[in-house]
């Protein structure tokens, strides 16, 4: 292994607006969705769409959701990183820092700090905390570290972690977070954040299997970048290792924006559904985040909840991520191959 003191690591999550005002959601709502990887349609088309359409009318609602959420510190995404990065820290001989897609800290800011603390630096490790692979996510996250680091000329080279979507410690830290939350009655429901079909196609390598009768239990090289496929990778892994029986839990897609065909089922079409199918009590888990944000917290924590009980839910439990928890600390150690 090499040297420690010579590498670092960059803890790399989506981000968030600098405050709940409407004119910074409204920055951050265009830097977010002007992203070619985000909205995969042409600049003029994704510039009428973003800066005239969605960012104008979704703004105000979005500064009204984040107020519900945000914390005396700011953003909880971005709280909950900061923490996650000191929880790290005081277990790893190796700087820690971290960076957001969009918004504060940006990349530039981290690579900067960390080097300036550290100049023998040699080596980066990114460890985007994305669990599975997408490209508006997992990609774009990757690919302007790359950018950000050459048009940088830092003299430090990056290694990037791969999703660890099925990686033992995290599948362990997950039911660990999970396990305490659950009653013999309960019902789980994984909510993963949702993503257009047409990602899908874009990402699959062989050009022809995806989306297709049985295509995520049919081994393939596309499953490498199929987020559908790693999701459900993730949910019987999980359920396998606390022994749910595969009528106690189901899997959903939340989060959708726009009209084009995302993963399906909705999880707000199945919160509507699920009571009159005779699941009164139910648990809501969110593997595709690892941080608590507006998706977790105000989401599915607060709409999504109301939506079940409504529809004549009895119990509704909203699963927390697992943010700081220790597993999930010591997790991230064994995902990026440190010793602690």
């Amino acid at each position: 292994m090499a040297d420690q003191k010579k590498r670092g690591i960059i803890l790399m999550n989506l981000g968030s607006p600098d405050s709940t005002s409407v004119k910074d959601v409204r920055k951050y709502l265009n830097e977010f969705l002007m992203d070619e990887r985000v909205i995969d349609t042409p600049y003029l088309q994704r510039l009428l769409l973003v800066k005239g359409i969605i960012s104008p009318f979704r703004a105000p609602k979005s500064a009204e959701a984040y107020h519900t959420i945000w914390t005396k510190d700011g953003s909880p995404l971005v709280v909950i990183t900061a923490q996650q990065q000191l929880a790290l820290q005081k277990l790893v001989k190796e700087p820690v820092e971290i960076s957001m897609r969009y918004g504060n800290p940006t990349m530039k800011f981290a690579y900067d700090k960390i080097l300036r603390e550290n100049q023998d630096l040699e080596e980066v490790i990114l460890l985007p905390l994305y669990p599975h692979y997408a490209m508006s996510s997992f990609e774009t996250a990757v690919e302007h570290a790359k950018t950000v680091h050459a048009e940088g000329k830092y003299p430090f080279r990056i290694s990037t972690i791969p999703p660890f979507y099925n990686h033992p410690a995290y599948i362990k830290a997950l039911a660990e977070s999970i396990k305490s939350k659950l009653t013999p009655s309960s019902h789980l429901l994984f909510s993963y954040h949702s993503i257009p079909e047409r990602h899908i196609h874009k990402s699959d390598v062989t050009g022809n299997h995806c989306l297709k009768a049985n295509c995520c239990e049919t081994d393939s090289p596309a499953h490498q970048y199929c987020y559908k496929h790693q999701c459900l990778v993730t949910t019987r892994l999980v359920t396998e290792m606390l022994g749910i029986p595969k009528d106690k839990y189901s899997i959903a897609f939340q989060s959708k924006l726009g009209r084009s065909e995302w993963l399906k089922p909705a999880t707000t079409m199945r919160m509507e559904q699920m009571p009159g199918e005779g699941i009164k009590e139910l648990a809501v888990v969110c593997p595709a985040f690892v941080s608590d944000c507006l998706e977790t917290l105000e989401e599915i924590g607060i709409r999504e909840r109301e939506n079940f009980m409504k529809a004549g839910g009895e119990k509704y439990t909203f699963i927390p991520c697992m943010n700081t928890q220790p597993s999930w600390i010591t997790a991230m150690i064994e995902i990026c191959g440190l010793k602690s």
